[in-house]
């Protein structure tokens, strides 16, 4: 009578299996961030002026750093406990904030400190998120 509580399912195989693939949303939404950091970045850093090379380059290499980072944290969060989770969001965010903000020509404490409130900011919501949707 208790023998089927005994029998292996076949749902972590699948759930197994699941995580080696990339499911199109884990390809689609670092990269749909970073063209458009990309883009905001050379954006920022043209002010106005014709578009150069250094500007075109300069998107592209930050775009594929954030599209790249956030790729990474999206494979690697499940392995991650909860805070240490909502650290990495707050300080990939702090960070992209903060280097968004140095490409207009402000001080470096305006940079830091702009990004660091972001990042905190994203830092406490994640949390919360984590926590309440976490069991």
């Amino acid at each position: 009578m208790a023998t089927h509580a005994a029998m292996p399912g076949r749902r972590g195989s699948r759930a197994h299996a699941r995580t080696r693939h990339h499911t199109s949303l884990a390809w689609a939404l670092p990269l749909v961030l970073g063209v458009i950091y990309g883009f905001y970045a050379a954006f920022i850093r043209r002010d106005g002026g014709p578009s150069t090379g250094g500007q075109v380059l300069l998107g592209l290499v930050s775009g594929v750093a954030l599209a790249a980072l956030c790729f990474v944290l999206g494979r690697i969060q499940r392995s991650l406990p909860r805070e240490l989770r909502a650290v990495a969001y707050g300080a990939l965010t702090a960070c992209a904030i903060g280097f968004l903000v140095s490409l207009t020509d402000t001080s470096v404490l305006r940079s830091a400190g702009l990004g660091l409130v972001v990042g905190a900011g994203v830092l406490v919501v994640s949390y919360y998120y984590f926590y309440t949707r976490e069991p």
